[in-house]
């Protein structure tokens, strides 16, 4: 007879990870709940919010009669997460900790404790995602033997793990999954990928676990909570007062207290005016902040970035891309934003240039460009440089049609992109 698969099921204190821990044990296999602790803090009424959920998801394993662990990744959470988020703020870009997370603590430090510690044959999770294997398939990983050194990213390319969009396309979080590594996305299963939100709220709700269903879904960033962003970031960063001035007249309209407290796209308080402005550049050197007076203003828009070397999920990199150095596929580096055609060019450190197919509001240095190919996402990279905004090119060929006209040379408007 065969033993009975053990899967270790990450438990948030919410109602999505519940319910996969209840389909998992609904499945026959032994199932263990996990709670992460990852952020020490108090809510402004001096109650610790992981203390609320870590109670929570106690509840869960009771209800669904299976063990319960807990794990503090605070240390490697401030280390990997926090620290990474401090930087990049400082450095004026502005990240996205739910990837960085996900990335170094739910699928690195809680996988190998989950496969290493607790002797798991796999780990789970309640992301709306999918993966190319099936259950079976992904408990036969623990015992394929993977060569060591020279030929073993050749292996793993040939027996590539895909990363696959939910069903529920509105709830899938494969943006949030696009740096997790090989290693771990071949042991791990997602109960949620085939489900829509709706129908797995109604399997808590006939399963008794009601008390994570009435909670409110956690968005933003954890750490911060409901605290003002701008008081919160202060208490870690030096203030670095700068301008806020006009991008079309470079006229200064007002002070800040730093342009990490902005990101592009974002609308700026800016003391004294009725009218919104909005950020749509930051100078590192002299720390001033360029707005502009319309929410659809051309300095938004730009249709070129560059990101650092992609973390690529299946192939390292697609075959196609390595082939032809340039490649059709789509990307988004907001959740659930609309998916941009877009063409890579793939530089020689492996860093991507990716021109989208038609100009995108407030790209945003610092967020994570995530590929996608029909319902895979590839793998994702961090966006570093931005090409000029659509209003710079504007004014480029406006300048050289005067410029053109005043030469006189009738060979017409020169290209200026």
């Amino acid at each position: 007879m065969r033993a009975v698969r053990h899967v270790v099921c990450a438990l948030s204190g919410g109602v999505d990870s519940a319910v996969a821990a209840l389909l998992l044990r609904r499945t026959g296999y032994q199932v263990t709940g996990v709670f992460m602790k990852n952020w020490d803090s108090l809510d402004e009424h001096g109650v610790c919010t992981a203390d609320k959920d870590c109670e929570d998801a106690y509840k869960v394993c009771q209800i669904l009669d299976i063990p319960f662990r807990q794990v503090s990744y605070v240390k490697e959470y401030w280390n990997d997460v926090f620290s990474d988020f401090l930087n990049e703020y400082e450095k004026g870009r502005t990240p996205n900790p739910d990837i960085v997370c996900n990335k170094h603590i739910k699928f690195s430090c809680f996988f190998h404790y989950a496969v290493d510690n607790l002797g798991a044959d796999a780990i789970a999770t309640g992301h709306y995602a999918r993966t190319s294997l099936e259950d079976e398939e992904v408990f036969q990983q623990k015992h394929i033997k993977r060569p060591e050194g020279l030929f073993r990213n050749r292996f793993e390319v040939r027996n590539a793990v895909k990363l696959l969009q939910a069903a529920d396309s509105f709830k899938d979080q494969t943006f949030f999954l696009s740096q997790v590594s090989q290693e771990a996305l071949r042991r791990t299963i997602f109960p949620l990928g085939g489900l829509t939100k709706d129908f797995v709220k109604k399997i808590a709700a006939e399963n008794k676990l009601h008390h994570v269903l009435q909670k409110k879904e956690s968005m933003g960033i954890c750490f911060v909570g409901k605290r003002n962003f701008e008081r919160f970031i202060l208490q870690y960063l030096q203030p670095r007062p700068g301008k806020f001035i006009s991008v079309e007249d470079s006229t200064v309209l007002g002070t800040h207290k730093g342009w990490f407290l902005y990101t592009l796209g974002q609308r700026a308080k800016i003391s004294g005016l009725r009218e919104p402005w909005y950020v749509v550049e930051k100078d590192d050197s002299t720390g001033n902040v360029f707005v502009a007076p319309q929410t659809d203003h051309p300095a938004l828009y730009r249709d070129l970035l560059r990101t650092n070397r992609v973390h690529w999920i299946a192939e390292e990199p697609p075959a196609a891309l390595v082939r032809d150095k340039m490649m059709e596929c789509h990307f988004r580096f907001r959740h659930q934003m609309e998916l941009v055609p877009c063409v890579l060019t793939l530089n020689q450190d492996g860093t991507v240039w990716v021109t989208a197919v038609k100009a995108v509001r407030a790209l945003t240095p610092g967020q994570f460009a995530v590929f996608y190919k029909g319902d895979e996402c590839l793998g994702s990279g961090k966006i570093l440089r931005l090409g000029p905004s659509t209003y710079t090119l504007q004014k480029g060929r406006s300048k050289a049609k005067v410029a053109t006209e005043g030469c006189g040379d009738g060979l017409g408007p020169h290209p200026t992109h």
